[in-house]
Formats: structure tokens, C-alpha cells, sequence
């Protein structure tokens, strides 16, 4: 137990230093200590083994220094080892990526889904992770997913209507596969990290809501992400707007996801303004119940950044209590088409070296 404790600590401590360094930027050893609270020698020690790692880098003195020796800068090396990451949500494919630790795309896949579902489109995730993980050269540090649907704390895919997936362990597939750390989330939930990480937010409190075959929103308050009991934080996509609405994949009629799924609002059956509007009533209430501070959009910019996202705005203001919404900002997410893909990073990245 003894052993189990110093290694927790020790690993407490790496991450404090590297959170730090991805926060804020190359440091210098006496900065990290004044930084994290811990003593020189500590920091030191935790310096030097994360250099021997290949994560950390000695970058020289500051541009300016004081008289006297200058301090020898450290800075987290953005290759020093790269992240297979995956996007399950596409309606006719799946998109992989390597991404490198400060949230780069380096490289992309995609492959069509003709029709697979059930097991053939797992066996599809698990070609496409093997084809980007060969294509790596050097330290692979995991495998990072976001799927649609409900997906557990242990990344067991519990329900993805469109994939016709239930129950779906796709961490442990995944990891005996390729004897990886492998971490799987839903899509929306990764694309909010991704927004939260890499998005340049500031922001503790905001709602990313994801466009794309389907309709889900992720949720961060207080800097932390919302999950909910049974995993199924942000669901709203199968929110009944319309009892008497078009067939949903979930069994139901009219919910929200019928009529703002990327393919619905193509079909142009209503104008873009009246969707926003039924976006704006639904979420009007969550704004106001958690004080959100931002609403993301994620998803097609043609369809989204206009009369769509001008609605919304509208009607959330005009719903909600004037102190509500008073720092209210409405916008898409600057990560665009990546942004599952970079949040499915983050996922790597938190769970391996403690940072995001």
C-alpha cells in the first residue's frame, strides 16, 4: 500500500508540472516549483525523468534574463509522442486522425461505411485505428474514440442507434487489439473537451452542441465534465419538440433530432430561423438552470453560423432571466470538422499524463 501511494504521489506531482507546462508554456524549474508548491529538488527530480522520457525538452535561457546564471527553460515537446484518435459520428463514415500532444492534426483517414453496422462497423474501427497506428513513427501514447450514443465510464458503448451498437465494449476491443491505453467517450462529450482544451475559451461554464448525424450536446460546468448518473448527460437530441413529428432512430416521434440533424435541415422542410427558434426554447431552460457562459455550436457552418444561430440567441434572451444571460455568448467552435477528433485527444491526454 505504502508503494501504491508514492507511485500515486508521484504521478500527483508529474502531472501538477505538465499540466502546468501545457497551461502556461516553457518554465524553468525554479518557476514550476513556485508554480506547483513543490519543493526544487522534487521538482528536479520529476523534470529530469520526464526529460529522459522524451516528453520534456531543455528550450535554453529566456530571450531576457538578469544578471547572473540564467534559468534553463523546460517545455513540453508537442511530438515527443502522438495519439491515435477516431470519429465514429459521420452518418456514411469514419474519420481517423494522428494527432500530436498539442492538439495537431498531423494526419488523416477516412473510410466509407457502405452500409456496415453492428459488428462490421466495429471491425471497421478496429482496421482503421490499426491503419493509424502503423502510420506513426516513435511513442504512441493511446487511443482515443468518440462515439455517438450513451457510452459508459468503463468507454462500453451502451446504445448508438445509427451504428446499431448495444452494450459494445469498444475500450477492451480496441486495447487487446492494440495493446494500447485506449479511452472512449461520446462524441459530443469529446468534442467538448476539445472546445474546452484546445478552443481558446475562457469559460468554465459551456454547453457544445454537436451537429451532425445526430444531435447531442456536452456539457463542462466549473471546468469539470458533465456526465450525469446513468451517462446520458446531454441527450437532448431525443428531447420530444413534436408528439406528432416525423419517426426518430430511438423508437420515438419528434424529437429535436428530427428536425435539426444535419440531413433534416438540408431537406429545408423548415426554414432555418423556426429550427433555432425549437433549438432556443429547449435550451433555454438549461441556460438558465446552470448559468452557462457559452453555447457552442459544432456541425456544417453553412447550415449553422446564420439565421440558425441568430434564432437561438434570440430566444434564449428572450427566455430567460436578464442576468441569465447578461455574459451570454453564442458561436460555433473554431476547431471545426476536427473538433472530435482533437477532443478525442484530450481524452488520451487526461487520462495518461493528467493534462487538459
Amino acid at each position: 500500500m505504502g508503494k501504491l501511494l508514492a507511485e500515486d504521489t508521484r504521478r500527483h506531482h508529474r502531472s501538477l508540472i505538465l499540466q502546468h507546462l501545457f497551461a502556461e508554456g516553457s518554465a524553468s524549474r525554479a518557476d514550476l516549483a513556485r508554480a506547483t508548491g513543490l519543493t526544487r529538488v522534487t521538482v528536479s527530480d520529476l523534470v529530469g525523468g520526464l526529460i529522459a522520457d522524451g516528453l520534456l525538452g531543455e528550450l535554453g535561457a529566456p530571450a531576457e534574463s538578469k544578471v547572473g546564471k540564467p534559468p534553463t527553460l523546460v517545455g513540453l515537446l508537442p511530438d515527443a509522442a502522438h495519439i491515435v484518435a477516431l470519429d465514429l459520428s459521420p452518418a456514411d463514415r469514419m474519420a481517423g486522425a494522428v494527432v500530436n500532444l498539442s492538439g495537431q492534426v498531423k494526419a488523416r483517414v477516412e473510410v466509407p461505411l457502405d452500409g456496415d453496422l453492428g459488428q462490421e462497423a466495429v471491425g471497421l474501427a478496429v482496421d482503421l485505428a490499426e491503419q493509424l497506428r502503423a502510420a506513426i513513427e516513435g511513442p504512441v501514447l493511446g487511443v482515443g474514440v468518440g462515439s455517438p450514443g450513451v457510452v459508459d465510464g468503463r468507454g462500453v458503448v451502451l446504445d448508438a442507434h445509427n451504428l446499431h451498437w448495444a452494450g459494445v465494449d469498444l475500450t477492451g476491443i480496441l486495447r487487446r487489439q492494440l495493446d494500447l491505453p485506449v479511452y472512449v467517450a461520446n462524441d459530443a462529450n469529446t468534442a467538448v473537451l476539445a472546445e474546452y482544451t484546445f478552443g481558446g475559451t475562457t469559460a468554465a461554464d459551456l454547453m457544445l452542441l454537436r451537429i451532425e448525424t445526430g444531435v447531442g450536446a456536452g456539457l463542462v460546468v466549473g471546468g469539470a465534465l458533465v456526465q450525469g448518473h446513468s451517462w446520458a448527460a446531454g441527450e437532448i437530441g431525443h428531447v420530444v419538440v413534436d408528439p406528432a413529428g416525423a419517426p426518430c432512430a430511438c423508437g420515438r416521434s419528434g424529437c429535436l433530432e428530427t428536425i435539426l440533424a444535419a440531413s433534416q435541415l438540408r431537406r429545408g422542410e423548415r426554414p432555418l430561423a423556426s429550427v433555432g427558434t425549437v433549438l432556443g426554447e429547449v435550451l433555454s431552460p438549461v441556460v438558465a438552470a446552470l448559468n452557462l457562459h457559452e453555447v457552442v455550436l459544432a456541425g456544417p457552418l453553412d447550415l449553422l453560423d446564420g439565421e440558425l444561430r441568430v434564432a437561438l440567441e434570440a430566444t434564449i434572451r428572450q427566455r430567460v432571466m436578464a442576468d441569465s444571460a447578461a455574459d451570454l455568448v453564442v458561436r460555433m467552435s473554431p476547431l471545426g470538422d476536427d473538433v472530435v477528433l482533437v477532443g478525442a485527444a484530450v481524452l488520451v491526454l487526461s487520462g495518461e499524463l493528467g493534462i487538459s
